[in-house]
């Protein structure tokens, strides 16, 4: 048993140690993936500019995207949840988020749509690349998706840690890394609810 354990640990890291990127595996359990693919905003811009068939996924809410804006390297936007406007948040003093019932099929669809295979790069990317981004590359991989990306730093980054800015998220992530980014939405891409 512990042969066969080590073996399947040995496999893993050759496998993440062979996709060329360094992204650490984050310590908090939401945010691991099951592929172990992990990526910094900045290598999935690199994946994205040497791979014409990798695609990158936005998976936040609509609303959340026109306010804070969205890259504009995304080929794919599908939330993985939606604001429920008539519950709040439990815990938090937010609205209530509930999951998209129709994510794997939407996505699916879009992703055969741009012709993509089982073996396509897909790099999924939400606020910070936790709650939201993991999930949905856990969910193609066991679909199996076997090059399931998450953006680790997602889209807005991490909160700094002190300063003026305390709180704010401007360290890290697609936003504050140079990367082309805007506000003026593609409704090409855009997810668009049904009525």
């Amino acid at each position: 048993m512990l042969n066969r354990l080590f073996v399947f640990t040995l496999l893993i890291c050759l496998s993440v140690a062979s996709n060329g990127y360094s992204a650490d595996i984050p310590t908090k359990k939401t945010a691991q993936v099951q592929s172990g693919l992990y990526v910094t905003a900045k290598e999935a811009y690199d994946i994205l500019q040497n791979d014409s068939s990798a695609l990158l996924i936005d998976v936040r809410d609509p609303i959340e995207i026109m306010f804070t804006g969205y890259a504009t390297e995304t080929d794919i936007h599908v939330p993985i949840l939606l604001s429920d406007r008539t519950q709040k948040h439990p815990k938090k003093p937010v609205y209530a988020m509930q999951k998209n019932k129709n994510f794997l099929a939407e996505v699916t669809a879009k992703l055969e749509a741009l012709k993509a295979d089982k073996n396509t790069k897909l790099i999924f990317m939400c606020r910070s690349g936790s709650t939201r981004s993991a999930p949905a590359a856990d969910m193609f991989y066991q679909a199996g998706w076997k090059n399931a990306y998450t953006v680790v730093d997602g889209f807005e980054g991490s909160k700094s840690k002190s300063g003026p800015s305390k709180g704010i998220r401007n360290v890290n992530g697609w936003k504050n890394s140079g990367l082309p980014w805007g506000y003026k939405l593609d409704f090409e891409k855009m997810y668009m609810a049904d009525r």
